[in-house]
């Protein structure tokens, strides 16, 4: 997308869990990275994609015969989605007599964005919210994320973004000038098991948390914490060694929870963490010990 066009998958209003006050979260298409727990799977391809309840489909199939470019094929008697070769035509949409199809993802432009979180300046103004971009990852769209924070910044709006912070250094230097707080997550802080468990190597995102701290940015780090990959007691421990070399001191832990489930489904995509249970607050506090007694601040 161009820096007047982006693709958006969400617009969230009155959200009370992505920074101060109250805020709007704008949700960007298109991530690098490709954790096997995201709760958001339709966010990781960058541009539309179909989506497909099986529950409602009558087996008609008239999205495959409709479709022009062989984007649908059909197995035991259900339709197959390839999102690669769709032309987001919206013709299989429009010819579902069941409602079985819908779309993930707008292309909206800069001003429509703009006008959308506008709406809500009242509600940031009486409880020091603003504005929150989020994703997939925010950087894939950095061009229009970085048009749209300026023009936020100068209407007076608190801001803040939701990030990997997989990005490159340029790109992330200039997109983080108008970003009041950044909401930074760190998967792992092993190399070798934050490549297996994202699929990209964390040395670019340690860098750019660097050059975030340098320009002296709020900070708060988050972790999610996920059952196989990261929960384990010496793995807290880890992140406290590795957080320590960064000199901050406040972390954010992030539960493991099964919400986005079904989307997978609908996404017809593979869930690889289907049958691990969610982590609550209680199953947490050991974990949380590990970082409190290293002298760092955690909170969930």
């Amino acid at each position: 997308m161009e820096k007047n066009t982006a693709c958006i998958f969400n617009i969230q209003k009155f959200s009370l869990q992505d920074g101060p006050g109250i805020r709007t979260v704008v949700f960007f298409k298109g991530c690098p990275l490709r954790c096997g727990w995201c709760s958001n799977p339709e966010s990781q391809y960058s541009k539309q994609e179909i989506m497909f309840d099986d529950t409602k489909c009558v087996s008609c199939l008239a999205c495959a015969a409709e479709c022009p470019t062989g984007a649908i094929t059909v197995q035991n008697n259900k339709p197959v989605f390839h999102h690669d070769v769709c032309q987001v035509c919206l013709g299989c949409i429009e010819i579902c007599p069941a409602g079985a199809l819908s779309m993930q993802g707008q292309n909206m432009s800069l001003q429509k964005v703009k006008l959308e979180v506008m709406k809500d300046l009242p509600f940031y103004e009486e409880s020091g919210g603003g504005v929150t971009l989020s994703g997939g990852e925010v950087l894939q769209q950095a061009k229009f994320a970085t048009v749209l924070l300026k023009e936020l910044k100068q209407a007076g709006i608190h801001t803040a973004c939701e990030t990997s912070g997989y990005a490159e250094k340029h790109v992330f230097s200039d997109f983080i000038e108008t970003v009041d707080l950044l909401l930074f997550d760190l998967k792992h802080y092993d190399r070798v098991k934050h490549l297996q468990a994202t699929h990209v190597d964390p040395d670019q995102i340690w860098s750019n948390l660097q050059i975030a701290i340098a320009a002296e940015k709020e900070i708060l780090l988050r972790i999610p914490v996920i059952p196989g990959i990261n929960d384990a007691i010496a793995d807290a421990q880890g992140f406290c060694d590795l957080i320590k070399t960064f000199g901050l001191k406040k972390v954010q832990l992030l539960p493991f929870h099964q919400f986005g489930q079904n989307k997978y489904s609908l996404l017809q995509r593979m869930y690889t963490f289907e049958h691990k249970h969610g982590l609550y607050e209680d199953d947490l506090l050991p974990y949380c010990d590990v970082f409190l007694k290293n002298g760092l601040s955690c909170t969930f």
